[in-house]
């Protein structure tokens, strides 16, 4: 088995004739209703990701180049601006693609909206920014649970703000995002509590819709409490010369 690093971030695993993708991508995502953004994790045959409104889960297969999918979307935040890119919040898409370049191209359709081609492209997002994980991190029983998570965050100290997004955490590996920014990081945990630090990266230009972050690589600490079915947190974030302070609250989706 060889690991080859790709495009300073995703991962290929050399399997006799078959590469496995691994690694978190910027997807997007097109039909003839529109356009929407988002992030995936890939890793072990699983793919967990979503944007400021819905999460992504589902499984994939590579067999010498050939990729197909199943995904489906589950909506995490209830504000009716967020409007579903196939009309309907639950839908389950088959798709199949191919690597070109840096990139995967997929195509395909779900049975919920028959007849109504699905086209998307996931490119990697790169890792290099990322905090190093703990020598020793926490994953036995007790430590906070695997998973995908939504993540709600508020402004503190009177900013007005705030943005909503996934996140999957993984043995100690933060990976997660939005339709405009992309974290990275790591974190321990231990007897109901946990702590971390992660860096926010803008993978597309917000053209000013998220002033607080945009335009910056923003390094943040975090320290909170977690349960089964999700966790809090406190944060503070360095963008530029600015020290802004912020709490986040995640619920579990799924397993990871």
């Amino acid at each position: 088995m060889r690991i080859q690093g790709f495009a300073g971030r995703a991962v290929f695993l050399d399997i006799g004739r078959s590469y496995v993708l691994q690694g978190l991508y910027k997807v997007e995502m097109h039909t003839v209703h529109g356009s929407r953004r988002g992030v995936l994790y890939v890793y072990d045959g699983k793919m967990m990701g979503g944007n400021s409104a819905f999460a992504f889960i589902g499984t994939y297969q590579d067999a010498d180049g050939d990729v197909s999918v199943d995904i489906s979307t589950l909506r995490h935040n209830e504000d009716p601006n967020f409007k579903p890119l196939l009309k309907t919040d639950k839908i389950t898409l088959a798709l199949r693609g191919k690597q070109r370049g840096d990139q995967y191209f997929f195509e395909g359709g779900t049975p919920q909206l028959p007849g109504v081609a699905f086209n998307s492209v996931m490119t990697p997002i790169s890792e290099e920014a990322a905090p190093s994980a703990p020598s020793a991190v926490s994953v036995e029983k007790g430590g906070i649970g695997n998973g995908l998570y939504s993540i709600h965050i508020r402004m503190l100290d009177g900013i007005d703000g705030g943005n909503t997004g996934v996140m999957v955490l993984h043995d100690g590996r933060i990976h997660g995002g939005d339709g405009f920014f992309d974290y990275v990081g790591s974190y321990s945990s231990a007897n109901g509590r946990w702590k971390g630090q992660l860096v926010n990266h803008e993978h597309t230009p917000n053209q000013g819709e998220r002033p607080v972050f945009g335009g910056y690589e923003v390094g943040i600490g975090f320290s909170g409490t977690y349960t089964d079915e999700g966790a809090v947190a406190e944060a503070t974030a360095l963008a530029g010369k600015r020290s802004i302070r912020f709490s986040a609250v995640l619920k579990k989706l799924a397993e990871a």
